[in-house]
């Protein structure tokens, strides 16, 4: 196949091992748990989390499907009312192209530990 010219089979080589290399790192990242600690906003047309230690801010998946439901059933009289979490989540790249696209990455939350409304004294309650 590559017997006329050696240079396009190197090149091809090359570019098939890459793509084969961050597919793995893809796949690796996009099954990374982490715990997460912040101050979580939810209303009808924002679900944020801030990351109180490193300031970053996520837009929310709620992919356990529990913690709107545990927001919701703290009460607020107004929607966007801060409360601190703790979830375990994994992190992937916002789409661009919707609301999502102005925030660092997605927090995809697989897992509520803790949900507070009064947030406890350090880093987020400054």
């Amino acid at each position: 196949m590559c017997s006329g010219n050696k240079l396009v089979c190197v090149l091809l080589a090359v570019s098939f091992l890459w793509a084969c290399g961050n597919n793995k790192n893809a796949e690796q990242e996009k099954g990374k748990s982490i715990i997460l600690k912040g101050l979580y906003s939810f209303g009808p047309e924002v679900k944020s989390f801030t990351d109180c230690d490193e300031g970053r801010e996520y837009w929310v998946a709620d992919s356990a499907k529990n913690l709107e439901l545990q927001y919701t059933n703290l009460g607020f009289e107004k929607p966007y009312t801060p409360v601190y979490i703790e979830v375990e989540a994994h992190l992937v790249k916002s789409d661009t192209s919707t609301v999502t696209g102005g925030y660092d990455s997605t927090m995809v939350v697989t897992k509520v530990l803790k949900v507070l409304k009064d947030i406890p004294e350090g880093p987020c309650n400054q």
